[in-house]
């Protein structure tokens, strides 16, 4: 028997060095999940860590790596720790450099500042304002966005120091425990806070010559300005973020049937705009090199259409602002045009992970953000859907007669719609709330309008707009943009366009990224044990308890969480944008109203729960043996002991709060003590600290 299980043991283990041999080259892939992976746990994290904890990590492990480097596992984990720690140090790094969050006058002030964007609003115009200053204080580090009046008819262009009286705000709190943090969003975006407009704009300079990026930002104005004097109402919008990559002027209704229909993706300029604008110049350079027979004899004409279609792709990029997203997409497309000079594949998993690898060390904030997350996903399942579906599309396209090929692009077409759109969904989920059902019919009509008709119009626009033609191009793309809108409408109309989701926690999205890594980067049977993890981070929202009452940061609303129904006391004032982050989070569509008439109201979401007493007005003695009181009003209550409140002072001080109630009683977390004391979340507006976790009893 000894024998039987020492050979069985040696076959298992041949086995297995025989699986890790056939992905040798594929495990360093993991590398870069694991970086990210080293981000994530940073912004986890509700304390502050030392500064040398990332580097320190990194050092030691690779300093353990060298000893170990005869055994295989000992040696593949050491490195595995040395991504985890240079995706921390790149998070902490990044923390250290930003710039600290800025007091924000509580009343209306006198504002200073430089504009470096103008952003044309379907009812105004909003200003970014560089090293503003408030009154007479000092310039600040942070910038600040102003929204300025309507009637406001002061000709103002980027680079033009604006001074105006505006009632300025800081960023608003998460909506919820553990719901998007604005204020992070902004710490790393060097914003400060927003605000209003109260009074006309008034110009005190103008720019001097000489300034690049000013240059680049007057351009973009003025390509906008000449945009919409062609196309009114949405086409001249959506043409002008197309052009330009500013997307705040398509009206509301609109931007929500893109986002229904599953077409959101064609207003955010990233990847598939890119790839467009590379591909048409590329395929003209090339043809036009073609035409010339010295040239098509003698030149590298490939090779020098690929270099022109990267010059276009990074004047594309300048243009429409070098947001992250793009700078990514320009990053993957520089690594593609190196593989086409080099004579290899032109998209690869080693490019993706060479592109992933660089967002996580320059901006490592983008690693917990919906765009970084849906746009790797979809080019990983692209990536590795063709290589497995390669042979099924080879024999469609057949012999390449006309009815083949036009079968094997409509095919194409489809299977990029559904693995961009399927395994990118759970993200869309995690971190709006709800999923679109008919993306792939969208996509296959819009998408092929868009790269053959609106796209090619624009850049014929740009290039007629310094001879005052645009308007040749403008009309023909507005056509283009009409027939899409009409697709996103008519989509986004169809019966149950969207469907809500339950909420999916963040542990069931991390496993499900390491299966979706696992599936996509492995060639073997290693593969399929990607599909396990991805159908139990699918199936996370079954262990997810969601709270039984919500409370915002002001208490202007409080919702009660009644089986499939939602519940809410809504205060004049209240945030619609906080009640749609509730109804996501729930899953309800629409909320009813809590309808408390008496001077207070029993909540109790079970029979088997406690109840927590909802009260309005003055409280009564007889609520001291409650399991929770809940006000949005500051509670006065004298009781002989202390009885868990949440009042406006509870969440002046520590934020909205989720309750769970059951037959023992009230938990309650607060936003403090989810997020902790890190340096985006913004100091408590009281001098003393209250200890995270805890419920303050009842004022006195």
């Amino acid at each position: 028997m000894q024998i039987f299980v020492s050979r069985s043991g040696e076959f298992a283990t041949a086995r297995a060095l025989a699986l890790i041999e056939a992905e040798r080259g594929r495990w360093f892939l993991l590398l870069p999940i694991a970086m990210a992976a080293g981000v994530v746990f940073y912004f986890a994290l509700t304390v502050e860590p030392p500064p040398w904890v990332g580097v320190g990590v990194t050092a030691l492990a690779l300093t353990g790596s060298w000893p170990l480097r005869a055994w295989l596992i000992p040696r593949a984990l050491c490195h595995a720790v040395v991504a985890v720690g240079l995706g921390f140090a790149s998070a902490q790094g990044a923390s250290f450099r930003a710039a600290p969050m800025i007091e924000i006058p509580a009343k209306a002030t006198i504002v200073t500042g430089v504009v470096t964007a103008l952003d044309i609003l379907p009812n105004g115009r909003r200003v970014l304002l560089e090293s503003p200053r408030f009154d007479t204080g000092p310039a600040q580090q942070r910038r600040v966005r102003l929204r300025l009046r309507a009637a406001d008819a002061a000709e103002i262009a980027a680079g033009d120091t604006l001074q105006v009286r505006a009632l300025l705000a800081r960023p608003a709190p998460p909506a919820y425990p553990g719901a998007w943090d604005l204020q992070l969003e902004v710490y790393f975006s060097g914003l400060g806070g927003y605000g209003t407009a109260l009074g006309p704009a008034a110009i005190l300079a103008h720019p001097g010559p000489g300034n690049l990026m000013l240059a680049g930002r007057t351009l973009r104005e003025a390509i906008t300005s000449a945009v919409l004097a062609v196309l009114p109402g949405s086409q001249g919008a959506i043409a002008a973020t197309l052009l330009t990559g500013s997307a705040v002027t398509i009206p509301p209704a609109d931007h929500a049937a893109f986002r229904d229909s599953g077409l959101a993706h064609l207003l955010a300029i990233a990847g598939l705009h890119i790839g467009i604008v590379m591909g048409l110049v590329f395929g003209a350079v090339r043809l036009a090199l073609a035409w010339w027979s010295r040239a098509a004899l003698f030149w590298p004409c490939k090779a020098i259409s690929a270099v022109t279609a990267l010059a276009a792709g990074a004047a594309y990029l300048g243009l429409t602002g070098a947001h992250v997203p793009i700078i990514r997409s320009f990053a993957m497309a520089c690594l593609v045009t190196l593989g086409v000079l080099a004579g290899r594949r032109a998209l690869s998993l080693r490019g993706l992970g060479l592109a992933m690898s660089a967002v996580v060390l320059l901006a490592p904030d983008e690693v917990i953000g919906v765009s970084f997350q849906m746009s790797f996903s979809a080019v990983l399942a692209l990536i590795a859907g063709y290589d497995l579906l390669r042979p099924f599309l080879s024999a469609l396209h057949g012999d390449g007669t006309p009815l083949r090929w036009l079968a094997g692009h409509m095919a194409a077409l489809a299977l990029t719609s559904a693995l961009a759109g399927t395994f990118s969904a759970p993200y869309a989920a995690f971190h709006f709330g709800h999923i679109q059902i008919y993306f792939i019919l969208a996509n296959m009509a819009a998408v092929p309008i868009t790269a053959a008709l609106v796209m090619p119009a624009g850049l014929i626009a740009l290039v007629l707009m310094p001879l005052h033609l645009g308007f040749l191009a403008l009309v023909p793309m507005g056509w283009g943009i009409s027939a899409i809108l009409w697709i996103a409408r008519t989509v986004a109309a169809l019966p149950a366009a969207t469907l809500l989701v339950p909420h999916v926690p963040g542990w069931g999205l991390v496993v499900f990224s390491l299966g979706l890594a696992v599936a996509g980067i492995f060639r073997t049977r290693l593969r399929l044990a990607g599909v396990p993890l991805m159908l139990l981070g699918l199936a996370a929202p079954m262990w997810d308890v969601p709270p039984d009452i919500l409370v915002s940061a002001d208490a202007r609303l409080i919702a009660l969480r009644l089986g499939d129904q939602m519940l809410v006391q809504k205060v004049s004032g209240a945030s619609n944008f906080t009640l749609d982050a509730w109804r996501q989070y729930w899953a309800i569509a629409v909320p009813r109203n809590l309808g408390c008439a008496t001077t207070h109201c029993l909540l109790q979401p079970r029979p088997d729960a406690a109840g927590a007493v909802l009260v309005r007005g003055v409280a009564d003695a007889d609520l001291c043996g409650a399991a929770l009181l809940i006000s949005a009003e500051p509670l006065r209550l004298r009781c002989p002991e202390r009885i868990p409140s949440i009042d406006r002072f509870t969440v002046w001080r520590e934020g909205a709060q989720a309750v769970w109630l059951g037959p023992a009683g009230a938990i309650v977390v607060s936003d403090r003590s989810v997020r902790g004391d890190r340096p985006w979340v913004l100091a408590l507006p009281l001098a003393g600290k209250i200890p995270l976790g805890t419920v303050p009893a009842q004022s006195e």
